[in-house]
């Protein structure tokens, strides 16, 4: 066999693994909570959690975690009197992995449809967990009838990548090759560093690691690190405080995805927001301190109904 072969079939083997991975079918969304709207760029699943009626609190999920990366805190939001609506991101979960660009546009327009699916008029609260933080402040640039803006970990304050992670989300096709090679293994790596903390989200390391084994999902990550995550939001975030909407953002002690220097970065661009420190902390707050932060969130929205 030619080195060319061996170096040809090296280069396909990641390719390969992923389109033998399943895609989504009835069969596989078979027996999944919720529900599905068939919005215009792809079928996306959601949920209905917390009150029966009251104000509307959409939750936006990370890059890597699909919605039920909610699940311990929905309860909570709920019993502060929150219809409390989760769904997944394109490209994860049970939601369509549509073609194109992951960037403000795509997620922002994703929301927008299902909030006019469900017909949800009006202001609603919005919470932004990493990635989710930062399509919570593209929306809310956008819609200045939001009511809260509650971020949690957010990313868009900054973008800190070495010189291979910038190789690796600027290069075509090899930068795919290279992802799809060892991202995977970080990911997992990740993972399993958190499997002994404890979690409001039953299963969740196992659930995480399943999305690993699902057609798109590799791409839709690649895609939003390309898209949504390649530059800081610092107009959106000017510009939501422009507004004066309340902004609450909240910070694990210990995450070392979105460093406490985000902090004072949001700070620079929104002087009226307010920001707290979950003690011990990492990344995964929501569904490791679930308490925690809970509580911040109950302080943050009984001082300001807006």
């Amino acid at each position: 066999m030619g080195w060319w072969l061996v170096l040809l079939l090296a280069l396909a083997a990641p390719f390969a693994r992923e389109r033998l991975r399943p895609g989504l079918d009835d069969r596989a969304r078979r027996g999944a909570p919720g529900q599905f709207a068939p919005l215009p760029e792809g079928t996306t699943h959601y949920r209905w959690l917390g009150a029966a009626r009251g104000p509307v609190a959409v939750c936006i999920h990370g890059l890597s975690t699909p919605s039920f990366v909610w699940e311990g805190l929905a309860p909570r939001l709920g019993a502060l009197g929150f219809r409390v609506l989760i769904y997944d991101l394109y490209g994860r979960g049970y939601s369509n992995r549509p073609a194109g660009r992951q960037n403000a546009d795509f997620f922002v327009e994703q929301l927008e449809a299902l909030l006019e699916d469900q017909q949800i008029e009006g202001d609603v609260s919005l919470f932004g967990y990493s990635m989710g933080g930062a399509i919570a402040t593209a929306y809310a640039a956008r819609h200045p009838e939001v009511r809260h803006l509650i971020l949690l970990a957010p990313a868009g304050m900054q973008v800190s990548l070495g010189r291979p992670a910038r190789a690796v989300r600027d290069l075509p096709v090899l930068g795919d090759w290279a992802f799809h090679l060892a991202w995977p293994r970080i990911l997992r790596q990740g993972i399993e560093a958190e499997r002994e903390l404890p979690s409001s989200v039953p299963d969740i390391h196992d659930r995480q690691l399943a999305e690993l084994g699902r057609r798109g999902y590799l791409p839709a990550v690649i895609s939003s690190l390309r898209g949504i995550l390649s530059r800081p939001l610092e107009d959106e975030h000017r510009r939501v405080a422009a507004t004066g909407l309340p902004v609450l953002a909240l910070w694990g002690e210990r995450d070392e995805i979105m460093p406490q220097s985000s902090l004072g970065r949001l700070a620079e661009w929104n002087r009226d927001a307010v920001q707290e420190v979950i003690s011990g902390a990492g990344h995964g707050l929501p569904y490791t301190h679930t308490e925690a932060v809970a509580e911040e969130i109950a302080r943050f929205v009984a001082e300001r109904p807006h």
